[in-house]
């Protein structure tokens, strides 16, 4: 019986990923999911999990690469209404984990809430943020998305809902502790200010990430963490490697820790190329870079 198909949202087989993601790469999910609401996602997950099918939950798809074979996996993307609400009691923020950034950074401006304007500019969702800690390094001083949290709303892969409060989360750089979850929603602590000096700050960043990173063919945003105490873009860059091609795939002239989609380029150009980097750059300075950006092979 293929159970998918009396969904609201009937599930899709074979659906290409390269069409959700910004790196336009990627083959095909076994099964593809948009649940309608949280009593549909439950359903989801709790017939995935009684045929032992691998869930694999996609935001933005701002930070992935895909295999060119695809995901043998149950897909999920929580895009519709039910998962991009959002809504304040005074100056705590809640908002759904299919959220985009951008969207609630005009809710905060709009409601006079500040402390989420390094966020501007990151191509992604509340649930990715969460999940990898997302955010940016500003005059040497790191400023992350989990230092604002509350809580988070999740659901585990048994289609049980949990409350996780602050305390009990451990985030890193670039990294939580809710990777066993699928995150529903969180709550943070804003601070009152006047709408435009948010918007100023908003704009602030946007002019920073613009003049910073290459946004001109399809990429993954950052493709390596930062070494402690250094940059991955300024080691690559140091390695002569802007510009380097492997197939379809470029190290950017504008931000040597970004690599390009610039010709038909597949996920094996670009782990060849990330590949490559690493060993330059083991080679030449003892660092073995780490990969930032999530890889589903």
């Amino acid at each position: 019986m293929q159970w998918w198909k009396n969904l609201k949202k009937p599930g899709k087989l074979s659906e290409p990923l390269k069409n959700h993601t910004t790196f336009r790469i990627g083959g095909a999910a076994q099964l593809f999911f948009r649940p309608h609401d949280l009593a549909e996602l439950r359903q989801i997950v709790r017939n995935c999990s009684k045929r032992d099918l691998k869930i694999l939950v996609l935001g933005a798809g701002s930070n992935l690469l895909v295999s060119d074979k695809g995901a043998r996996a149950a897909v999920i993307k929580l895009d519709s209404l039910a998962f991009r609400k959002t809504s304040k009691v005074r100056n705590i923020l809640e908002a759904g984990a299919g959220k985009p950034l951008n969207q609630l950074l005009t809710y905060c401006r709009v409601h006079g809430l500040s402390g989420l304007e390094f966020m501007a500019g990151i191509p992604g969702t509340i649930g990715g943020a969460l999940a990898m800690n997302a955010g940016v390094c500003v005059d040497k001083k790191l400023l992350s998305i989990g230092d604002l949290v509350e809580s988070v709303r999740v659901l585990d892969y048994n289609g049980n809902i949990k409350i996780l409060e602050g305390r009990k989360l451990k985030f890193g750089y670039r990294r939580s502790n809710l990777a066993k979850y699928i995150i529903l929603s969180a709550r943070f602590k804003l601070n009152f200010q006047n709408s435009r000096q948010i918007q100023d700050k908003i704009n602030d960043y946007l002019v920073r990430r613009r003049n910073t990173r290459d946004y001109s063919r399809p990429n993954a945003g950052c493709i390596f963490k930062n070494p402690p105490g250094d940059s991955a873009g300024r080691l690559i860059d140091a390695c002569g490697l802007k510009g380097k091609k492997i197939g379809g795939a470029v190290v950017s002239s504008k931000h040597a820790n970004f690599i390009l989609n610039q010709d038909r380029c597949s996920a094996k150009d670009v782990l060849a190329l990330v590949k490559l980097i690493q060993k330059v750059v083991k080679k030449k300075y003892g660092v073995l870079l780490e990969p930032e950006i999530k890889i589903w092979k």
